[in-house]
């Protein structure tokens, strides 16, 4: 029992990091622009699986009202927007930026919570959002690889994170668990995704793609494809489980922290975010909570730490030490972030 929940948030980790960085080489490596096609086929293939496991009795998927699988159909265009924006951005944004920049969709939620729903927000608490605000905004007045369309549809990318955090904060039916509003998700996203690429230029583009016949391309689809679906089951699980005694996980993750920091690269950034994932590691070896939501944030964050501090080592990243401080001052802001959340200040 002890080795099992950790081993969880391991998994988690490793799939979030091998989903990114496959999702990365797609679009930048090989440069397969054409979203449409590209989320289409990974919700296809996700909402395949998730549909199959169902049938074999894996997983438990009860949809039973009509009226409220239309009522969440708003949740549904707001997925379709994050994942569209979201490979749009990632394309032409460095994977540190990026996750960044997406940090920031924190904002929206609290400001929802703050000024709308009028609930009390601790001063730490606004001073973390605060952090991630500052480090979105200063990130493009100082990256020397600014790219105006990867901004913009970053922006629109963290706006409908937000925008759907506040809805399913809004919407919450006791018959609707987590896989059930992603296979909502992925059958929605698929018929809008199928529909719009021939109306986004997509679907004839993509026959010009140089690599379409090379097994590099169709093994990182396929990658994509299973590596999505496994992460979403893996999210769904950790969040609806407790967690307790992470310990040896997370100290596990700090060495690989700490070996982050001692290769032997030109790049300072690998050092700077190494530094800030031991600090989210230690951090977690010291708290503990029998609520779910925030150790999922927890575990998500570690994940994008962790991400982010290896990317640099398999893309290429250049950056000045403005950029550098704007990428600490976001992951100092989610560091606050966890720390408020588990401990419920």
């Amino acid at each position: 029992m002890y080795l099992k929940r950790p081993a969880g948030g391991l998994a988690f980790c490793l799939f979030y990091l091998a989903s990114c960085f496959t999702n990365k080489y797609v679009l930048s490596v090989l440069k397969f622009t054409y979203p449409t096609l590209f989320q289409g086929w990974q919700t296809l293939v996700g909402g395949l699986l998730l549909h199959i496991s169902w049938k074999l009795g894996w997983v438990e998927i009860s949809l039973c009202s009509r009226s409220e699988i239309l009522s969440w159909l708003p949740a549904s265009v707001l997925f379709v927007g994050i994942i569209y924006a979201g490979s749009r951005a990632l394309s032409r944004l460095p994977i540190p930026v990026f996750l960044a920049v997406q940090n920031a969709a924190e904002v929206i939620t609290c400001g929802f919570q703050k000024f709308v729903q009028k609930e009390q927000t601790s001063h730490l608490k606004v001073c973390s959002v605060l952090f991630l605000l500052v480090a979105a905004v200063c990130l493009p007045l100082f990256d020397t690889q600014f790219d105006p369309n990867g901004y913009f549809w970053a922006l629109i990318h963290l706006i409908c994170i937000g925008a759907y955090k506040v809805f399913h904060k809004l919407w919450k039916p006791s018959s609707f668990s987590e896989l059930d509003q992603q296979y909502i998700n992925y059958v929605f996203s698929v018929v809008l995704l199928a529909s719009a690429s021939h109306p986004a230029g997509d679907l004839f583009s993509a026959l010009d793609f140089p690599f379409l016949y090379f097994y590099r391309f169709h093994s990182s689809c396929c990658a994509s494809g299973l590596l999505g679906f496994f992460l979403m089951l893996h999210t769904a699980k950790l969040r609806s489980s407790t967690t307790s005694g992470q310990y040896a996980a997370w100290s596990f993750l700090a060495k690989i922290g700490r070996l982050n920091q001692n290769l032997n690269s030109e790049n300072g950034l690998v050092c700077v975010l190494g530094y800030i994932n031991n600090t989210f590691l230690n951090t977690s070896e010291m708290l503990d909570t029998p609520n779910p939501e925030p150790a999922f944030a927890a575990r998500k964050s570690f994940a994008k730490v962790i991400t982010a501090s290896l990317s640099p080592l398999f893309f290429v990243m250049t950056a000045n030490v403005l950029t550098i401080s704007c990428l600490v001052i976001s992951g100092v802001g989610e560091a606050l972030l966890v720390y408020t959340e588990r401990t419920g200040t």
